[in-house]
């Protein structure tokens, strides 16, 4: 007969705040409840952001940088926004309480967005090719910023939770369990990936051709179903309590550090303070000695509890391990500062890249393909690569070097090369773009879109490696009780990356407009140099490739047994996420 341990989860309580049961709570099909409002996310914010540059050039008669900048920001902050939705689940709310909040501030945005697009008072008046064009009002525009920035907020708190309340619903010390795990997440990306399809083909195709507002009002109503479908499995999640943000200990540790600057260090390592369990320590390195001095015992850092125990204040004295976890996450700095660029050039793919298509010659038949649907080449690009790397390159790759496919740092420098490609490609058919510009007077020029499909697939296959790269990276090389902060971390490069891209569209606008000309980057795509940013941005781009080489080649792996047991498993499991 078994225990009736076993049929309990020794880390989650059910909705009473009892030991889950097993057979009540958690398992697939609970944690497949969650995915709806995880496919909406995707639908709401990729079918606004790859069409939100022709709304803002067409409708709201913005010039080309503004629209540019507008969607880069908006990407940016709801990037920007996971360490916050992180840190309050973690913290304070817990995974559930944060993914209904949010999910419901996301529903806001996509409704407001519905009505600022839906009631004529909210844009300015329709003007005709040729004709002079009033720019949209303070008013119209601060609406319009409410609505993006509450979708902003929503998608910041669901993509820091979502993956991890999912992985909550599984015991992954069951073998069983641990399975169904697997499976979920197998589906998981998959669906996500659905998601993403619908928005840049169904959803942008419903913008252009039935209205905006429908689509947003679609994307609303979406949103409070999947709400209620997740709320309904309430009584059957498994919840586990908030360990805290170990952002409070990095600031421990680099208080300590610093409050004990003038310490002398020990000859010997073994007189550092060491409390934690032989079986979870991690090896002392000579990297960043300074933050050793925090494990350095000094007079006071004891404290004495009502019964008499001495405890060390984590102020004051901090651990060998726990300095050793703050000295990972330092390490993975410099490849984070040099995965930034790349989502510099992916955010062209969603400003720059769409508004070249708006020009282009674009019909296929009787059928003219929306501007915002050519990222479709992007996600295939993304799917298409995956699939390669999974059934070709892995199984070559571990007949020849005996590994399971590249390593997290391969897989990054293969995405910084291809965006560069991507980059290169993407100059040299706006220099023929532009060449057909100059000879025709045509709102639509004489050039086929399907010219922009190298720059699309190059740029995407280099996210599949870089994305999964970098995720793979900053979660087997980050202490255990930091991989959700790791993870906001790799997100931050995407939100610092659409950050960098308005600002260098800032730069280059002012730097190269004159009296006579709009410069590089002029209100209209035709009468500018968009060829010249993006041979700036591959210019850039191979001067970080060769600083992340650098960085890559100094990189080295601290010794523990997590990072041990990663490198049996072959690191990233998605679980983490």
């Amino acid at each position: 007969m078994e225990s009736k341990g076993s049929w309990t989860v020794a880390d989650a309580v059910d909705y009473n705040g009892l030991p889950a049961d097993k057979s009540k709570t958690g398992g697939w099909i609970t944690a497949a409840l969650i995915l709806g409002i995880e496919v909406v996310e995707r639908l709401s914010t990729m079918g606004i952001a790859v069409n939100l540059v022709t709304y803002l050039m067409e409708t709201m008669h913005l010039p080309s940088s503004t629209s540019a900048n507008i969607v880069t920001d908006f990407m940016g902050t709801s990037f920007l926004l996971c360490l916050l939705g992180g840190f309050l689940a973690d913290s304070f709310l817990g995974r559930f309480k944060t993914i209904a909040i949010f999910s419901t501030i996301q529903a806001l945005g996509t409704g407001a967005l519905a009505v600022a697009t839906k009631l004529p008072e909210l844009r300015p008046p329709t003007c005709h090719h040729g004709e002079a064009c009033t720019p949209a009002t303070a008013f119209q525009m601060t609406f319009l910023y409410i609505a993006l920035y509450l979708i902003a907020l929503g998608t910041g708190g669901l993509k820091s939770s979502i993956s991890g309340f999912g992985s909550d619903q599984f015991d992954d010390k069951d073998p069983k369990e641990k399975a169904q795990m697997a499976y979920f997440f197998n589906r998981f990306f998959f669906i996500i990936s659905m998601g993403t399809l619908m928005a840049v083909t169904v959803l942008v195709y419903i913008q252009d051709e039935v209205g905006r507002s429908w689509a947003y009002g679609i994307c609303t109503v979406s949103m409070a179903i999947a709400i209620a479908v997740f709320l309904s499995g309430t009584k059957s999640y498994r919840y586990k309590k908030s360990q805290g943000s170990p952002v409070v200990q990095i600031f421990q540790i680099i208080a300590a550090a610093i409050r004990k600057r003038k310490t002398e260090l020990p000859q010997s390592i073994v007189y550092l303070y060491e409390d934690t369990p032989e079986a979870l320590r991690i090896e002392h390195t000579d990297q960043f000695r300074m933050l050793d001095k925090a494990a350095v015992v000094t007079e006071g850092d004891i404290e004495q509890t009502l019964d008499g125990i001495g405890i060390p204040n984590p102020w004051k004295l901090s651990s060998v391990t726990k300095v050793e976890e703050v000295k990972m996450m330092v390490r993975l700095l410099p490849i984070w500062a040099t995965t930034i660029i790349f989502w510099t050039t992916y955010a062209q793919m969603i400003t720059f890249s769409v508004e070249q298509a708006a020009t282009m010659r674009r019909n296929v038949g009787n059928f003219q393909i929306p501007a915002g649907s050519l990222t479709v080449f992007f996600v295939a690009a993304i799917l298409i690569t995956l699939a390669f790397y999974d059934r070709v390159i892995m199984p070559f790759w571990k007949k020849w070097k005996g590994t399971p496919g590249f390593s997290s740092l391969q897989k990054i420098a293969i995405g910084l090369v291809l965006s560069t490609a991507g980059m290169a490609a993407a100059a040299i058919v706006e220099q023929m773009r532009l060449s057909v510009a100059k000879s025709s007077t045509q709102k639509t020029l004489p050039i086929s879109v399907f010219l922009l499909v190298p720059q699309f697939f190059l740029v995407g296959a280099g996210e599949a490696f870089i994305y999964t790269g970098q995720l793979d990276f900053f979660i087997t090389q980050s202490p255990k009780g930091m991989k959700t902060m790791s993870t906001g971390l790799f997100l931050t490069t995407l939100s610092l990356g659409f950050f960098v891209s308005s600002f260098l569209v800032s730069i280059v606008k002012k730097v190269t407009a004159t009296s006579a000309s709009g410069g590089w980057l002029a209100d209209n795509i035709n009468h500018g140099r968009l060829d010249r940013f993006y041979w700036l941005l591959v210019i850039l781009s191979a001067i970080n490739f060769v600083v992340y080489t650098i960085c890559a080649l100094w990189f080295k792996p601290t010794k523990g047994k997590d990072s041990e047991e990663m490198e049996k498993g072959k690191g990233f499991s998605v679980e983490d996420c």
